[in-house]
């Protein structure tokens, strides 16, 4: 348990044990993870990165949460513009997700060679080929590890596609995580 003073607390009833990594691993990647692009502009700069790790937090007010690598210019200007935007990715659409696996290229209206167009809240990226998207206002950041984890309030919304199946992580050949 942490206390407010950032001081950890460990449980008298939790045993020392030796984790098998390899069952750390196997266990961690079982958890379901859907494949979104996080869109930020800041300023002049824009970018796009896949991410997996993305859950809903809360119905009243509407939160979600996302894991950003820390090391990214994603991150970077996620934590100086405070918005974001997420592109949620349909089966089918797995070059899309692996061109961002990369630093985004800008040319015009389109990064790395995808149309957007700027999300009528944040002004981050809206991808024209995604089934649906979302802006959100970060109210969190808490920095723990090599991730991120951002928690945000989604402040607009659109869909484009109602009936598009949900790109998961799990039908891809990669293992993100564990």
């Amino acid at each position: 348990m942490e206390l407010p003073n950032g001081q950890i607390i460990q449980s008298k009833h939790l045993k020392e044990t030796t984790m098998d990594p390899q069952a750390k691993k196997t266990a961690l990647r079982m958890i379901t993870h859907g494949l979104y692009l996080l869109t930020v502009k800041h300023d002049d700069q824009l970018n796009a990165s896949t991410v997996s790790w993305l859950s809903q937090a809360s119905f009243d007010p509407p939160l979600v949460m996302a894991g950003v690598k820390a090391d990214t210019l994603t991150h970077a200007l996620v934590e100086k513009s405070r918005q974001f935007a997420i592109n949620l990715l349909a089966v089918g659409q797995t070059e899309m997700a692996q061109t961002f696996f990369k630093q985004a290229e800008r040319e015009g209206d389109k990064l790395s060679g995808y149309t957007f167009e700027p999300g009528p809240a944040t002004g981050a990226p809206i991808f024209l080929d995604v089934p649906a998207w979302f802006e959100c206002r970060v109210t969190d950041m808490i920095k723990r590890g090599d991730h991120t984890v951002v928690v945000a309030e989604v402040i607009e919304a659109g869909v484009r596609d109602p009936n598009a199946t949900p790109m998961a992580l799990r039908d891809t050949t990669w293992h993100y995580g564990g």
